[in-house]
């Protein structure tokens, strides 16, 4: 990290000296809503001046004890590590991991020395506005799943956590998010609104670096399968997944329905027609090639998939795409718990 950045979020903050003072716990003031006993840190404390993002390096010295958060918490270690207990889970965050926490994640922090330097990335939902429009419309099971585990309903996994310290695109974007916090530009919302959205496409090109809550092991088991039908969308099998995964097939079946809503087959669909999409757009190749390239040999079987899918032939899609400049009917697909 640059080192006149870090020397910035080094300073020993007026908490923080209390603390080496002798006073035991954190400032309540400054992250509590209001009330005795409340254990949620509220946005309106550390949100201020309509602000839907902002960051605070981490309060070292202390325990941090339990508590929920009604925003969106990201965590960036600068230097040093920090442990964490996220839902009754052990987190080590080294220098470079990033750890994600949705609204429903329950966080108990441990104390950091003086060189465990940590960066809150505090957000409210709707700054993610832009950054899931730049994800792109196009129908994508994994970036349906990843947005859902930000921004849904308490399932059991309410944080995601990469171990990406050697993806400098990653690590370059992460640094200009705080500088952007801590300048004073009048665009740095907007900017930081884009930033976010090309760190989450890089984030989505290493998902074998991403792991979930083991509370919910099998939320890592269907990264890694939506991941398999996102690269291996021609050629996928459930069979062939499951007896590489070591998981009995019958019992994969359920939890790719379980934690996406729908079948692998669904899933594998969607994907092959998305993926034709692109191509009838974006390239002059025939629909017979089309059609093989994502992983169909007969073509009037593609075809028929294709109309019931879209509700046009694959060449009446290709004309209207190519007639309106790509501004052709967005995808159908939703996100769960979320706005894309």
């Amino acid at each position: 990290m640059n080192a006149a950045l870090l020397q910035k979020l080094s300073v020993v903050t007026e908490e923080e000296k209390a603390i080496l003072a002798g006073k035991k716990d954190v400032n309540r003031a400054l992250y509590y809503a209001p009330g005795k006993g409340s254990n949620e840190i509220d946005s309106a404390r550390v949100l201020t001046d309509g602000k839907l993002i902002d960051i605070r390096p981490n309060t070292r010295f202390v325990h941090f004890p339990r508590h929920t958060h009604n925003f969106v918490e990201f965590i960036y270690m600068c230097s040093g590590q920090t442990t964490h207990f996220v839902d009754g889970q052990k987190i080590v965050l080294h220098q470079g991991d990033l750890l994600f926490m949705n609204q429903h994640a329950v966080q108990e922090i441990l104390p950091a020395s003086l060189k465990d330097i940590g960066v809150n990335f505090m957000i409210l939902p709707e700054f993610f506005d832009r950054t899931f429009q730049m994800m792109g419309n196009r129908e994508s099971a994994l970036r349906d799943f990843v947005i859902s585990c930000l921004t849904g309903t308490n399932q059991g996994g309410n944080y995601l956590y990469f171990q990406v310290s050697d993806v400098l695109p990653v690590q370059n974007l992460v640094e200009n998010l705080i500088w952007l916090q801590l300048s004073h530009d009048g665009d740095k919302r907007l900017l930081s609104q884009y930033t976010m959205g090309l760190l989450f496409l890089s984030l989505m090109q290493v998902t074998d670096k991403i792991h979930m809550s083991k509370s919910s092991w099998e939320q890592d088991l269907i990264i890694r399968l939506l991941s398999y039908v996102e690269s291996q969308y021609r050629s996928a099998n459930l069979s062939d997944f499951a007896a590489k995964s070591g998981v009995e097939e019958t019992c994969l079946s359920r939890l790719v329905r379980k934690n996406t809503g729908k079948t692998f087959k669904e899933l594998l669909l969607e994907k092959r027609i998305s993926q034709a999409k692109l191509l009838l757009a974006d390239t002059t190749l025939s629909v017979d090639d089309i059609a093989a390239a994502v992983g169909y040999d007969n073509t009037s079987f593609f075809h028929r998939l294709f109309r019931t899918r879209t509700g046009m032939t694959p060449r009446g899609y290709r004309l209207l795409a190519k007639g309106s400049a790509g501004a052709f009917p967005a995808s159908s697909a939703t996100v769960p718990g979320g706005t894309p």
